[in-house]
């Protein structure tokens, strides 16, 4: 019998529960897969908490990203045997013991890469490779900003952007997310709670300002990454994990030099086959290179994806945290 984190209404933590589901079958152009390890990410929470609406009602099963074994072949599958090793990044219902998946969502996880690892890659490694590579095409000429450096796309970021050579400036919370932050490559570290971010980059970068300020932290840090940006600067919201940003104005990005703003996300960036292969061998190379290393910092069992939303919401998580079944 399956197992899985259930939520039968949006709420806390409390709402996830560990409770047997009916087993998986695999239809048409789809794959059985029992999991081996699930990423943790912050949209898990937003689906948990209703922020984002569950595309299929309740009962609801959260997760977005695992790594895992094909267990079964569904009618029109082509590439994908009994036995291979997959990765998804963009699928949600992960939470899970074995799931039925689309196939044209999975990607065989290459030699080199284990399973733990892929998990924790796959939604924050494309979504990391997206911002640097095709929402601001990051070169060695660039000053970016990072909010949330020590998260599990900024330590990412952090690493794919010193191999590309940027400038980069990431913010935290705490003098040891500080010290995570510096080691997974940023040039220059802000530690909020005790500096001004926008004055303390304005000091940085010669009171220029950056050319892209990638924001995934959402009320606490607007309107101040504006601020942070050269004229014709781009801002990148691609997450609110302090809160969504209810003040936003077209007339700021007037106001702090003609800025461009934009609201990216995983999906439209991956959409076609052709484009989440693209972005998963890019990131697959990164990490094999050894240019950038995924840091698993903690695991949760599955059947404990409550506390493990309580750490990640308290902020008490760094790098990359799994769940396994």
């Amino acid at each position: 019998m399956t197992h899985a984190i259930v939520l039968d209404e949006p709420g806390d933590p409390d709402v996830l529960q560990w409770r047997p589901i009916d087993d998986p079958v695999a239809g048409e152009g789809e794959l059985v897969v029992r999991h081996t390890a699930i990423g943790l990410n912050f949209i898990d929470t937003y689906f948990r908490t209703g922020l984002y609406k569950s595309p299929t009602g309740y009962p609801l099963i959260v997760g977005s990203e695992a790594a895992g074994v094909v267990e079964e072949v569904g009618p029109g599958v082509e590439g994908f045997s009994v036995g291979d090793r997959i990765a998804y990044g963009f699928a949600l219902g992960s939470y899970t013991e074995r799931r039925s998946l689309a196939a044209s969502a999975a990607l065989k996880i290459p030699d080199g890469v284990d399973d733990r690892t892929a998990a924790a890659m796959m939604l924050k490694g494309m979504t990391a490779r997206y911002l640097l590579c095709e929402t601001h095409k990051v070169t060695p000429e660039t000053t970016l900003l990072f909010h949330a450096a020590a998260g599990g796309v900024g330590s990412i970021a952090g690493q794919w952007a010193k191999a590309i050579g940027a400038t980069t400036i990431g913010t935290v919370g705490s003098a040891e997310k500080a010290e995570i932050a510096r080691a997974n490559g940023y040039t220059h570290v802000i530690n909020y709670n005790e500096e001004d971010f926008v004055a303390r980059v304005k000091e940085i970068t010669g009171g220029k300002g950056c050319d892209v300020v990638y924001d995934s932290v959402g009320k606490d840090t607007y309107p101040g990454s504006l601020q942070c940006l050269r004229p014709l600067g781009l801002y990148a919201l691609f997450g609110q994990s302090s809160g969504v940003v209810r003040d936003f104005s077209l007339a700021d990005l007037a106001k702090y030099g003609s800025l461009f703003a934009t609201r990216p996300g995983l999906g439209t960036y991956v959409a076609t086959r052709e484009r989440l292969e693209a972005n998963a061998a890019d990131l697959f190379e990164m990490v094999r290179s050894g240019k950038v290393k995924i840091p698993v910092e903690r695991t949760f069992a599955l059947k404990d994806a409550a506390e493990a939303h309580r750490a990640l919401e308290g902020r008490r998580t760094t790098g990359s945290t799994v769940l396994i079944p």
